[in-house]
């Protein structure tokens, strides 16, 4: 079994200074499934807000956590 985190290049935050700075958002971490695809699947279900939120899923950046 494995971990996966999912990251979105889309959005941005606010520096310390009040600047708005294009980053990498933290989506999710699975834990415990066999596949990337799997893990997506499980990450969608399990947190309907990414689609509320109109994240482009196409675009999210997938590293398995070894």
């Amino acid at each position: 079994m494995s971990t996966y985190i999912f990251l979105s290049p889309e959005g941005a935050t606010l520096s310390p200074n009040g600047q708005e700075v294009e980053n990498l958002q933290v989506i999710g971490i699975v834990e415990g499934v066999t596949s990337k695809d799997e893990a997506l699947k499980q990450l969608l279900v399990e947190n309907e807000w990414i689609f509320d939120a109109e994240f482009n899923v196409a675009e999210f950046i997938c590293y398995e956590v070894v």
